[in-house]
């Protein structure tokens, strides 16, 4: 049996850090996972060598126990991501839901977005890979649109939609932040500006969520992003911030002014423009 999965990058606009509450917006850098499976004796072999992560061993580890029932199987898996670790970009969100989607329909099994999510999240926070789970930044990769959601209970709290036309972004720099539970304690100190972030996402302004966002996390990580945020805003953006623990910024315009705002990011590390993940472009997790 054959089983191939698809899911996302996503750029933040509620970090969940501080409260329980995430927000995401998906976005067309896809990650890929494609699980074979065969009669003989128990055993994984994942290619290439280096996607044998803790993380991805015990995604498809819990996987086959949630989808593969007890039959005895050789698995063979193949991941595929250009995502860059570490840099705020939802890589770890990614990877672990593809690997899950792929396992699933190995076994013929159809689970739902929210159902990948949740296995996700589960295995992030027993990895260490993510203090919360971040199932916000899984089913964001999984769902077109925004998601809005409680990472204390792996639920949806709500969903809404971009403008047509729009896209990212996103310039990043080599360096990487920390394991998000070595700054929990730190972010869980800004309660109040968090709040005001997820009261604005829940109320259906993102924008103005993501900004108040922003300017939480570069307080806590001690990011300098203020002449990015006006230098996008003259080129064209409506939104604009540090996603994830960062240091990756995105900015959000309409796709004809991405050229624009591209030129006005840093030079030093990478820049890349990126479609938003929409109900149109979900084919890619087509069986």
């Amino acid at each position: 049996m054959r089983g191939v999965g698809t899911s996302r990058a996503a750029i933040s606009v509620v970090n969940a850090l501080p409260l329980g509450i995430g927000s995401a917006i998906g976005v067309e850098w896809p990650a890929r996972a494609t699980v074979h499976t065969r009669e003989g004796p128990p055993r994984t072999t994942i290619l290439p060598r280096a996607a044998r992560t803790p993380l991805v061993r015990a995604t498809i580890r819990r996987a086959m126990e949630k989808f593969g029932g007890r039959s005895p199987c050789a698995i063979r898996l193949l991941v595929s991501s250009t995502i860059p670790s570490a840099r705020g970009l939802k890589s770890s969100s990614a990877v672990s839901s593809s690997v899950a989607l792929a396992a699933a329909r190995a076994f013929g099994q159809d689970p739902s977005p929210e159902e990948v999510a949740g296995l996700a999240a589960e295995v992030g926070r027993a990895t260490g890979v993510s203090a919360t789970g971040a199932f916000d930044d899984a089913l964001a990769g999984l769902l077109p649109g925004g998601v809005v959601t409680d990472n204390r209970s792996d639920r949806l709290l709500s969903k809404f939609c971009l403008e047509p036309g729009l896209g990212v972004a996103v310039w990043f720099p080599e360096r990487r932040h920390p394991p998000s539970p070595d700054l929990l304690a730190r972010f869980r100190r800004e309660r109040g500006l968090a709040r005001t972030a997820a009261d604005a996402v829940l109320d259906g302004d993102w924008t103005r969520a993501m900004e108040v966002n922003s300017s939480l996390v570069e307080r806590v990580m001690g990011y300098r992003y203020g002449p990015l945020h006006a230098a996008v805003e003259r080129a064209g953006a409506v939104a604009s911030g540090v996603s994830g623990l960062g240091p990756a910024f995105a900015a959000v315009a309409p796709t004809e002014r991405l050229p624009a705002i591209l030129r006005r990011l840093p030079s030093t590390g990478r820049r890349r423009s990126l479609r938003v993940f929409t109900a149109s472009s979900r084919g890619g997790n087509a069986r």
